[in-house]
């Protein structure tokens, strides 16, 4: 969240941001509730001096008189700072509450608009693959090959399920081994994380894990949930603590099944793997000082771009525009790859990375402690390197043959051992 400081002193700013990401949040109520907080918090501290001092009055020698009087206004004192004490803790939770409405500050550059339509491309590499016949979708093309059986997973599981098969197996953990190999080069840590998260995990990365338009699946009776990215496992690593200073900025890559409600995506540009309820993805995150923030952030795009650059896929980027940022996001590049089958030929989302500030870190109490000594909150970035459901579409659509056969990218032969799959 935003510092409560901050926003009662840009106001305005915090307002217009909030209006520019389409979102509904209260900075005038915030901006009030911090204010009577503070009171009450002064307040209270007042009357827990006059209690001290009464107490130490206490311990001389006196009359009677004087020892009733000041029992009787420790009492009274003991009353008003039991009062003060109920006072600050609900002022404090309001605006806790009120304060995780607010999204981050958006950067300057960020275009304004309120559905991905209104993204800026800032780069395209390679242009859409064409083809002398007519090309098919993976939907087809995985039905064909026996590599992908919607059909079933529905019947077991429900819509928005798959199973994959022979082949497809093979091409997903290749897919996987591919992206760990380009980050271990790259310094990064890597973890299988836990599929589960605490709440108030999910809340301190951003997520909410309540309502009807939520897209977490809560686990009943345990306070915790389903995680859909590694980003939540991966930014509670450090919940609660004090990082070194020498060691940031910390890379860490983590692998997970990712778990999605996907509440009312229906439709052509949500079909097959696209949008899908579980799926296998290699997140990576980062935490590091905040002069570092912007440096970092360039740094997991052009790992997004050097992963399909070397698949020899087409995909632009896009600079993520206010309305479709997400309240954690300071800025957000999308790499959009081309996927001949997606109604004709369009491109479509397959990683994103985002520079969250601490915004995030403020939520969780991350912190490192400064050359001076003070502890301050660290930056904090995530981004996809491989989400594996729509790398399968990638793959399958812009390498399928006439023949109704997928070539292998040149860079998933020595992962997969084989260069094509054909009909069986």
């Amino acid at each position: 969240m935003l510092d409560h400081k901050f926003v009662k002193e840009n106001l305005e700013a915090v307002k217009k941001n909030i209006a520019a990401r389409f979102m509904k949040a209260d900075a005038d109520l915030v901006a009030s509730l911090y204010d009577q907080r503070n009171v009450a918090l002064k307040a209270l501290e007042e009357e827990r001096k006059k209690r001290n001092d009464n107490a130490a009055s206490m311990k001389a020698k006196l009359e009677p008189a004087a020892r009733d009087a000041l029992i009787a206004e420790g009492k009274a004192l003991k009353e008003r700072i039991a009062e003060l004490e109920v006072t600050s803790a609900e002022l404090e939770a309001r605006l806790d509450e009120e304060a995780r409405k607010i999204p981050n500050m958006a950067h300057p550059s960020a275009p304004v608009g309120k559905e991905d339509k209104d993204n800026l491309e800032v780069k395209r590499v390679g242009e859409p693959t064409r083809f002398s016949f007519e090309p098919k979708d993976h939907v087809q093309l995985g039905q064909d090959l026996d590599i992908i059986d919607f059909d079933t997973a529905t019947r077991v599981s429900g819509t928005k399920f798959y199973y994959l098969k022979n082949e497809g197996v093979i091409l997903e953990l290749a897919l996987v081994r591919y992206a760990l190999d380009i980050l271990m080069k790259r310094g990064f840590t890597l973890f299988t994380t836990p599929d589960v998260a605490k709440t108030e995990i999910l809340e301190g990365i951003g997520f909410n894990p309540r309502g009807a338009e939520s897209n977490v699946y809560t686990i009943e009776g345990e306070g915790s949930c389903l995680i859909g990215t590694a980003e939540i496992t991966l930014g509670g690593y450090y919940s609660g603590t004090v990082i070194d200073r020498s060691k940031l900025p910390l890379r860490l890559a983590g692998l997970s099944h990712c778990f999605r409600r996907e509440a009312g995506a229906a439709g052509q540009f949500s079909k097959g793997l696209y949008r899908v309820h579980q799926f296998t993805k290699v997140e990576m995150f980062s935490y590091c000082l905040p002069e570092d923030s912007d440096r970092i952030h360039e740094e997991l795009r052009g790992i997004e771009e050097e992963i399909f650059t070397g698949l020899g896929i087409p995909f632009r980027v896009v600079d993520t525009c206010t309305g479709d940022l997400g309240a954690p996001a300071y800025r957000k590049w999308d790499l959009e790859a081309w996927m001949p089958g997606r109604n004709g030929g369009e491109w479509g989302e397959v990683t994103s990375t985002s520079n969250c500030t601490d915004y995030q870190a403020r939520r969780l109490n991350v912190r490192y402690k400064d050359e001076d000594g003070k502890n301050k909150f660290v930056h904090m970035l995530n981004g996809t390197a491989i989400a594996c459901s729509r790398g399968l579409i990638a793959v399958i659509e812009n390498f399928q043959q006439e023949d109704g056969s997928i070539k292998m990218p040149p860079a998933l032969v020595p992962y997969t051992g084989f260069t094509e799959i054909r009909r069986k």
